[in-house]
């Protein structure tokens, strides 16, 4: 990807943003946050916080019923779904919810296809999304039938090859044995984008964040550097993350 040197300028702003199920469940209420170009973001919070569907709003899965969200001055909104769908790319915790078709390769090309981009560039989008997450010459093998960590790297290639200039990552390193960790968390590292990511991991937000970003009962309650957020020992035991 395109290197994106770290300014502050603002690529994500929501304000006042406020989020009710369809069966009435509460579930962000009065949420305020900027996100710089170039920032790594870790978003915290016990379970039920509302971080997921907080991420969710990032590229319009889910829309808000309260205040707004922007990216690139863009509205989140229906008017605006795909050219904010081609900025944000969301790679979700499961990856069986990321992967749907027979073969790697029809999964890393629907992005790019939907792009509308020639034969030509489709290939070369999925040969270097594949080769960016050390998964080289895969096409043709079938997602169904890779180990976990493999399906979270193919996961990550199928958002990739749409180049987005911002990254949500909802619990990357979730479920993954200490190799498949350490790989992953590497591979984040060196990708020049914006990150946001969803997590419950302490140590690789101290590790890979700019910020973090504590949420719980669908509100930040804190906004700050790791190294002082994650050594608040009160904070963090208030608000579950240990």
């Amino acid at each position: 990807m395109d290197v994106i040197p770290i300014s502050p300028e603002t690529v994500i702003r929501v304000t006042n943003l406020g989020y009710t199920y369809p069966d009435g469940t509460r579930a962000l209420s009065e949420v305020n946050l900027l996100v710089r170009r170039g920032e790594t973001v870790a978003v915290m919070g016990p379970n039920g916080a509302g971080k997921s569907t907080l991420a969710l709003h990032f590229n319009g899965i889910l829309t808000a019923t309260e205040g707004k969200v922007e990216v690139m001055d863009l509205e989140v909104n229906k008017k605006n779904m795909r050219e904010v769908r081609d900025i944000v790319g969301l790679v979700f915790q499961d990856p069986d919810d990321q992967l749907f078709s027979p073969t790697v390769r029809e999964d890393v090309a629907f992005g790019p296809l939907n792009q509308r981009l020639s034969p030509e560039q489709v290939d070369h989008s999925v040969s270097r999304a594949l080769h960016w997450v050390g998964m080289d010459g895969a096409e043709k093998r079938s997602p169904h039938h890779m180990s976990f960590g493999e399906k979270k790297r193919i996961s990550l290639a199928t958002v990739l090859a749409m180049d987005p200039a911002i990254l949500v990552l909802d619990e990357p390193v979730a479920n993954l044995d200490p190799r498949g960790r350490r790989t992953f968390l590497e591979l984040i590292s060196i990708l020049d984008a914006t990150k946001i990511i969803v997590t419950h991991d302490l140590e690789m937000a101290r590790e890979l964040c700019d910020r973090v970003v504590l949420m719980d009962r669908g509100k930040v309650v804190a906004d700050g550097r790791p190294a002082a957020t994650l050594s608040d020992v009160g904070m963090l035991e208030k608000h579950g993350l240990i």
